[in-house]
């Protein structure tokens, strides 16, 4: 064995080998001392000597490394537990009526004719731990604050409407209308949690796995965030996250676990129901979940609590002086635990007390129905509560609860952890009667066995529904509940954009800065200026947002505690305290985390925020998508910015970078309002039109979606009498064209329009065609309204026929439409049996790739001599110019060398 000075220089679990001793006679004292407890008394009492030492260090403060996990026992010790304020009685006689409901609420739902199916296996596994948050935890919002933030666990959403049954905040009718949205309106209720289709009730969405854990996180810093700029005191608002040990494999439930930790988010509580089954099997039937994510937490810096046995167990452990119980307990699998809660006691008995003699002597005097009984944590009340009580009183650091549970707990033999049980639906008559036993519920055979099985309320006036209202009043109110309490904002007026509606004059500006000196004129108005949330994912200076350093300063609740590399420029990075931007290292996911809690807090604690999220376009839509779809669900309000949009324009940086598709993937989702301005006055009458529906005098459920680009232009001001409606609605005719004879139309969106431009004016000089351009700032909004008049004339047709806007612009207009943009053609096509006009599209289809942004658009032939040849080829089709014309001009202009085409303009990062 090599000496200690032979060692290699590294640390070797946590310890520094190369720190000098300077008192081997003491450290041989303690070595010796170790030797003789090993071999006097064993190895495990010599491993709990050296676990209390450790605990001991901690408790003086002295460094020692953090251990990746312990015993797969409880981590609050019996003799620790508090007193549980509550009376156990009711509260387990309110949970049977929530249980049962629950259940025959979803099995209702499965009755022929019906069939739309639920879940139940869920909730029965986490119906303890929220009843304990309910009675003794979760905060309300009756004192007008946020009260708690709750992410409930999507699937376990008929328990929240069981219980929301017994308060008289739900119907039968309701629960009868269980995901019979449309069909039982207005009694219909959500499959899960969906504040959109439930605005009164759900706060959080939460069934797209993954996505509840990482919210949650960003919701406890934005409570942080909103107190540490004065905006809202949110110190009384805990955010609780309950997950699903399955769901934890998500890579959005523990990718963000640091930040939590890095930014000692207290007010920030995990539990994790470990009933160690996925959805049709076990999580980690070979391993063990609870250890594993133990190491997980406690390595990123969380503060974690194991709930595993309730009290049954207590007896035992307590009689475990040589560990071999405790051994026992570590080296079961979580395959064979699962077994466990399917088979009798005998079988308990034999395979996992059996094998050690004094395992089975500790289990002599039991019955193997005591056997059979001796049970998961997260089912007892008083373990959970002092799990909980534990992590509101910890300071320092978040805490995850990991609560093990059997998957279908008190559904009987059929359901209780078998691997099928998440898509069990339905409960036959026996098992509805040996549930109704096992609940004491007084429910006739009668009942049970003709029709429907009856929903269980106690009466209004027993004593479990009145403790279930005085425990709500006194934590402030109910829960879920959603509620608005934000007023609307005065906004600034005209006045705030007439900078930008200038131009820049001789100065070539890409409308990715255009936007950003249009946002520091708005940051800088007195009533909603501070109300700005800037997000970017690391790439503040890329999109030109590094002059907002110095004033508006970026975010770390420990402020700048060393020397900015770059403290000498005008623009060095400053972080503070109270700073108003987000700079959320590279993570979309945390970006669009915080974009959603920021969008969503004039629900949340009713002060509204403006979140602005600034990001590579091709990593917004394609990347977090699911997430827009949640901000969608959630009600959130903001803007959203595209930047370095366009799959041409982004030059050099190729195939993963090069976006010609997010407007496609924007126009999926119903709440987001996108547009593909060219320039900067449009931009200024966008966010202007914006902050009115979001913020203004019956504010709307949107968020606006904006795609900039990093291409330098000279931008036009704006045109005298500009159609500021045709801007909003997206589109407008920005040149009429005045030379030449031949008419056609041009319609293009964002960089393309001045390409068009240019391309009018070829074929005005070359061709004698008089060609009219069009800004098309939103192909979405075109297609949109014209989707709603036909809806309207689908079902109303003895009213007067509407007329789709796009339809009434064109109207009216001579010649072929062309379309062009640095979309794929898919995005302008969206708008085509619309107009009235012949009409052709050229698009960027295909992926991206590095080259000049001419070389890219004569490749995809959407460059300024590319559109001319797709305007002759329309006006051929019609015969108002000669075929051979197409000829010449390919020829002419060389479009199938790609080689051959201007490199065009360089630079522009931002």
């Amino acid at each position: 064995m090599a000496s200690g000075s032979d060692r290699n220089p590294i640390i070797i679990g946590g310890l520094p080998s190369q720190v000098p001793d300077f008192d081997p006679e003491e450290t041989k004292e303690w070595l010796d001392s170790l030797d003789a407890a090993v071999d006097e008394r064993g190895r495990e009492r010599a491993r709990y000597l050296m676990l209390r030492l450790i605990e001991r260090a901690r408790e003086k403060r002295v460094a020692v490394p953090e251990m990746r996990s312990t015993d797969y026992v409880n981590t609050i010790a019996t003799k620790d537990e508090p007193f549980f304020p509550g009376n156990e009685e009711i509260e387990r006689k309110i949970l049977n009526a929530t249980r049962w409901n629950a259940a025959v609420m979803v099995s209702r739902a499965q009755r022929p004719g019906i069939g739309v199916g639920g879940h139940i296996a869920t909730f029965a596994s986490s119906a303890s731990l929220y009843d304990v948050g309910f009675n003794h935890f979760f905060r309300g919002k009756d004192r007008g604050d946020g009260g708690d933030q709750v992410f409930f666990q999507g699937h376990a959403s008929p328990g929240i409407y069981a219980r929301a049954f017994l308060l008289d905040r739900l119907t039968e009718a309701q629960l009868d209308g269980f995901r019979q949205e449309k069909s039982k309106y207005p009694n219909g209720l959500s499959s899960y949690p969906h504040p959109r289709l439930m605005p009164d009730f759900w706060e959080f969405p939460t069934v797209s796995m993954g996505l509840g854990p990482i919210s949650a996180i960003y919701q406890a810093r934005m409570n942080r965030y909103m107190e540490a700029r004065g905006i809202a005191d949110t110190s009384n608002s805990h955010v609780w996250a309950f997950l699903g040990d399955g769901e934890m494999d998500e890579p959005e439930s523990l990718g963000q676990l640091s930040l939590a930790a890095r930014e000692g988010l207290d007010n920030l509580t995990f539990v994790v129901n470990c009933n160690l089954q996925r959805l049709d099997g076990p999580v980690r039937g070979n391993g063990k979940v609870i250890q594993e994510l133990e190491s997980y937490f406690r390595g990123a810096g969380w503060n974690v609590i194991k709930v595993i046995w309730d009290r049954s167990w207590d007896p035992l452990l307590a009689q475990d002086r040589d560990g071999v119980l405790v051994n026992k307990l570590n080296t079961t699998p979580d395959g064979q635990f699962q077994t466990y809660a399917t088979e009798t006691g005998a079988y308990i008995r034999e395979h996992f007390f059996g094998g050690d003699h004094r395992l089975r002597k500790m289990v002599e005097n039991m019955t193997d129905e005591q056997i059979l009984h001796l049970g998961r944590g997260g089912h007892d009340h008083r373990k959970v509560y002092a799990a909980y009580k534990a992590a509101r009183e910890h300071k320092g650091q978040p805490t995850v609860i990991l609560a093990q549970t059997v998957k279908g707990w008190t559904l009987g033999p059929n359901f209780e952890g078998r691997n099928a049980t998440h898509q069990m639906k339905k409960l036959t008559v026996e098992d509805l009667k040996r549930f109704r036993d096992r609940l004491h519920l007084p429910i006739s055979d009668k009942e049970l066995e003709s029709g429907l099985p009856p929903y269980y309320h106690p009466g209004r006036d027993s004593e479990e529904i009145q403790y279930m209202h005085d425990r709500r009043r006194e934590l402030d109110g109910y829960v879920p509940t959603r509620v608005n309490r934000s007023k609307p904002l005065v906004l600034p007026g005209d006045k705030t954009y007439a900078s930008v509606k200038k131009g820049s004059g001789q100065q070539q500006v890409a409308t990715t800065m255009a936007f950003v000196r249009l946002l520091k004129d708005l940051m800088r108005d007195k009533e909603i200026g501070r109300r700005f949330v800037l997000i970017a994912p690391d790439e503040y200076r890329t999109f030109g947002m590094d002059s907002f350093f110095p004033s508006a300063k970026i975010y770390n609740p420990l402020g700048q505690t060393y020397e900015s590399v770059d403290r000498e420029l005008l623009l060095a990075y400053k972080e503070s305290p109270n700073g108003q931007m987000l700079h959320d290292g590279i993570s979309e996911a945390g970006c669009t985390a915080s974009l959603i809690a920021a969008g969503s807090a004039y629900a949340t604690h009713g002060e509204p925020l403006i979140p602005v999220y600034v990001f590579y376009s091709m990593f917004g839509f394609q990347r977090t998508g699911d997430q827009f779809w949640q901000m969608a669900d959630q009600l959130a309000r903001g803007f959203v910015l595209g930047a370095t949009a366009g799959r041409t324009t982004l030059t050099g940086e190729g195939l993963q970078h090069a976006d010609g598709h997010s407007q496609l993937l924007a126009s999926t989702n119903p709440a987001c309002v996108a547009y593909d301005p060219a320039f900067g006055f449009e931009i200024a009458h966008i966010v202007q039109d914006g902050l009115r529906r979001m913020y203004g005098e019956n504010a709307e459920d949107v968020f606006y979606y904006l795609t900039v680009y990093n291409e330098p232009i000279q931008q036009p001001a704006e045109p005298e009498n500009v159609d500021r409606e045709g801007i909003l609605k997206g589109l407008y005719r920005y040149r009429q064209g005045e030379a030449g004879e031949i008419p056609a139309q041009i319609l293009a969106s964002g960089v393309a329009v001045p390409w068009a431009l240019q391309a009018q004016r070829i074929l005005a000089e070359e061709w004698n065609v008089r060609a009219d351009v069009w800004s098309a700032t939103s192909w979405n909004e075109l297609r949109r309204e014209a989707v709603d008049a036909e809806e309207h004339n689908l079902l109303h047709p003895e009213e007067e026929q509407r007329v789709p806007y796009v339809t009434r612009k064109l109207q009216g207009t001579e010649g072929p439409v062309l379309a062009v943009s640095d979309w794929m053609r898919s995005v302008p096509d969206q708008i085509a049996r619309w107009v009235p006009n012949r009409y052709q599209s050229l698009g960027a289809d295909g992926f991206g790739f590095a080259d000049t942004r001419g070389a890219a658009r004569r490749f995809f032939h959407i460059d300024a001599e590319s559109i001319v040849l797709g305007v002759l080829t329309e006006l051929a089709a019609e015969g108002k110019v000669d075929r051979s014309a197409l000829k010449q001009a390919i020829d002419r202009y060389r479009l199938l060398d790609v080689a051959a085409a201007d490199p065009g303009p360089a630079g522009g990062d931002a």
